[in-house]
């Protein structure tokens, strides 16, 4: 890409494509890593919750790269959309199982496995992701699959995340059951203008290129542009980019942040008539 070429970029600076070592994380998101780690070491299951593009999903992965490999087993699910039985068939397919026609019989041989990990000193965890669009007949259900032993064994930890609303749909009473069990319930914010900051130079120095592309009038525009979510300072920034290479630039500007800002504003404003 010529792009990449004029910026001396080894790789997309602002891919998603990037290993559990390389992942950034400010100190606010460090604070959520952490209580998210210990409270799965401690097994307990867990709510959390944030805006689209707040990083999440970086979360998760980071609590993947900080587990112990031999001593947890992760299955990340990651479309809620289904009902209860292609729920639990989905989790089935997900853990290596073959997944049965009933749903009782799916249910039952994903707690056996559950069990058997418990024999083999293995805790399971599973993450359930966009967890606001689970069927309410999967939420009436998953609190029973954390009761083993007449409620008495921790064997699982299930990892509910989703969008805010998730927080206030699981406090229905409808769900008491399920949102009792989670014990620690975690927020993701938006970047403060410094992580803004700290994130574009740790993104532009894993590519291999300039960490100073962009000036510091550009940084904090693609910070109130992006509202804090590092997934829109990535679309930005790498628009930004490949805008300033086809000019010949050396330096991203404001100016230019604001073009690129105002040329995606009026492209929306266009599909919307």
């Amino acid at each position: 890409m010529t792009w990449l070429k004029h910026w001396g970029f080894l790789r997309d600076p602002f891919s998603k494509e990037l290993a559990d070592s390389e992942l950034w994380l400010p100190s606010s998101k460090q604070e959520v890593v952490d209580s998210l780690v210990a409270g799965v070491t401690e097994r307990n299951s867990v709510l959390l919750v944030g805006d689209p593009g707040v990083g999440k999903t970086c979360v998760l992965r980071a609590l993947r790269h900080r587990l112990d490999e031999g001593a947890f087993r992760l299955t990340y699910c990651h479309n809620s959309t289904l009902g209860r039985r292609d729920f639990y068939r989905q989790l089935c397919v997900a853990l290596g199982l073959s997944p049965k026609a009933t749903a009782a019989a799916v249910f039952h041989d994903v707690s056996a496995h559950v069990q058997e990990l418990g024999k083999e000193r293995v805790h399971p965890v599973f993450l359930i992701d966009e967890a606001q669009l689970l069927h309410q007949d999967v939420l009436d259900h998953l609190h029973i699959l954390l009761n083993y032993a007449w409620d008495s064994r921790a064997l699982l930890s299930l990892v509910l995340v989703g969008l805010p609303d998730l927080w206030e749909q699981l406090e229905l009473r409808r769900n008491r059951s399920l949102y009792s069990r989670l014990a620690v319930r975690l927020a993701v914010s938006g970047a403060v203008a410094s992580d803004t900051a700290e994130y574009i130079a740790h993104r532009l120095t894993l590519a291999g290129g300039p960490r100073d592309a962009f000036d510091m009038q550009a940084v904090m525009l693609l910070h109130e542009s992006s509202g804090g979510a590092l997934r829109d300072v990535d679309r930005l920034a790498r628009n930004a980019l490949k805008v300033a290479a086809r000019r010949d630039l050396r330096t991203v500007t404001d100016k230019l942040i604001q073009a690129v800002f105002d040329q995606e504003t009026t492209h929306r404003r266009g599909e919307a008539r």
